[in-house]
């Protein structure tokens, strides 16, 4: 009996050793821990999973800034393949994300930005926007979407922004079939003005080259046919249209630029291969850099519409010739860049409206030291508060390296000073000797000699008997 009692109290020891074990500290929760754990990194996983790629980017390197009492975030240029999450300091008016690698805008890509009145995405890598990417954004009304992928668009996905009154769709492989008549009757509805201008068609081949706001939408989804099944040729757009001889026009910056529009509007044309200042200029543009590219002559009238422009920048461009009349109205203008061109000199009236220039950048033009230069030191004499750079004589020889400054005073140093005449000549009142060699040869007297530096006479004294 003794022994079968110890018997009894082994088994049950060892029966209850393994759940002493898991009750141990430090050993984890069983299988309930375990089930905590995979829970507490799902939730830590939540909203890393990306509405517009395959990752949600929760902390990018991006600036906040605050302008006339509205928000910015700028993202440009970071590299970001998906749409960030919204944790700033405080609900952002406006989003900038031009110059990304953003390839599809998802359902709810930007829930968390309804305060949103701006939302740049130009030259992303996007080729598909669903219906639901915009959700959210009733505040909206700039869309920028040029210089992208997209081939096709529906209107549902605008339905979410009923405030949006610019769009943004030009430099897009637009492919105008069935699925895009939606989008091209909305953007021809009169009110839509600022919808969707410069848009072309890249194919079909029929359509390509021309704008979406022109196109009859009532032949993108149906082909009306005669019996014989043939198409017939006044109900669509001939298959082979005969292509007139275009006529050369000049660029348009609107498709020749990229326009930023926040902080504030600003254009960049520079690297595009333009020969000359394109048309379009938005009239409140800030800001414009043509750099690098091949405009030899400016011409007049070229910026007549940019009367709020601040900064302009035509360096590197070859040029060799600025009309009077050229930056005419630029009244507002602050910074000048002329710099690694080809001019010789400006000409006389070019700069007469540059009323408060700061700065002006003239260095890399081999400045030909002659009388035609002296307009352009002439009129910084008269706007001390330009700063100016520069300004190095190439040629003639004998001024190489000299300063454009130095060598005017130069100049005048050489010149006779004006000349004070005591008395009146009688020559000179005879208008037969004007011009004449007598003339020359009393000027040439007058200036060996001037009459204020001549030596007193020495008078001779006659004694009277």
């Amino acid at each position: 009996m003794h022994v079968t009692s110890s018997l009894l109290l082994a088994s049950l020891f060892l029966l209850l050793l393994p759940y002493a074990e898991m009750k141990r500290p430090g050993k984890g929760r069983g299988l309930k821990g375990a089930r905590h754990k995979l829970t507490r990194n799902r939730v830590r996983g939540v909203g890393r999973h990306s509405r517009s790629g395959p990752s949600r980017i929760s902390a990018p390197q991006c600036s906040e800034l605050t302008e006339s009492g509205d928000f910015f975030v700028d993202c440009q240029d970071r590299g970001l393949s998906s749409i960030p999450a919204s944790q700033w300091s405080k609900q952002p008016n406006h989003l900038l994300l031009a110059g990304n690698r953003i390839k599809i805008l998802r359902d709810g890509a930007f829930l968390g930005f309804e305060s949103l009145t701006s939302l740049d995405l130009q030259q992303n890598h996007i080729s598909l926007v669903t219906e639901g990417a915009f959700e959210g954004l009733t505040r909206l009304t700039t869309l920028l979407l040029q210089h992208n992928r997209l081939g096709t668009l529906s209107e549902e996905a605008l339905i979410s922004m009923p405030n949006l009154r610019y769009l943004r769709l030009h430099d897009n492989p637009w492919n105008c079939v069935c699925p895009m008549e939606s989008l091209i009757r909305t953007l021809q509805v009169p009110s839509n003005r600022n919808l969707g201008n410069h848009a072309r068609c890249a194919e079909p081949s029929r359509l390509k080259g021309m704008k979406l706001r022109q196109i009859n939408p009532e032949f993108l989804c149906k082909e009306k046919t005669d019996p014989t099944g043939k198409p017939q040729g006044d109900q669509i757009y001939p298959t082979n249209p005969v292509q007139p001889i275009p006529i050369r026009t000049k660029p348009d910056a609107t498709t020749s630029c990229h326009t930023y529009l926040f902080p504030q509007v600003r254009m960049d044309c520079s690297k595009r291969g333009l020969t000359e200042v394109p048309t379009g200029i938005p009239e409140d543009v800030v800001h414009i850099d043509m750099s690098h590219n091949s405009i030899r002559h400016l011409k007049a009238r070229d910026f007549q519409g940019a009367r709020s422009l601040r900064s302009l920048n035509i360096s590197h461009n070859n040029m060799e010739h600025i009309d009077t009349g050229s930056l005419s109205g630029l009244l507002h203008l602050r910074e000048l860049d002329l710099s690694d061109n080809s001019l010789h000199s400006v000409q006389y009236g070019v700069l007469e409206d540059l009323y408060f220039l700061l700065q002006l950048k003239l260095g890399g033009n081999p400045w030909v030291c002659d009388y035609s230069i002296h307009y352009m030191m002439y009129w910084l004499r008269l706007h001390p508060g330009v700063r100016y750079s520069g300004m190095l004589c190439r040629s003639p020889p004998e001024h190489t390296g000299e300063s454009v400054a130095e060598y005017v005073r130069s100049y005048n140093r050489a010149c006779p000073k004006d000349r004070q005449h005591s008395r009146t000549d009688p020559d000179q009142t005879d208008p037969e000797l004007w011009n004449t060699a007598m003339e020359v040869q009393g000027e040439l007297e007058e200036e060996l000699e001037p009459s204020h530096l001549r030596t007193p006479q020495k008078y001779q004294i006659i004694r009277l008997s």
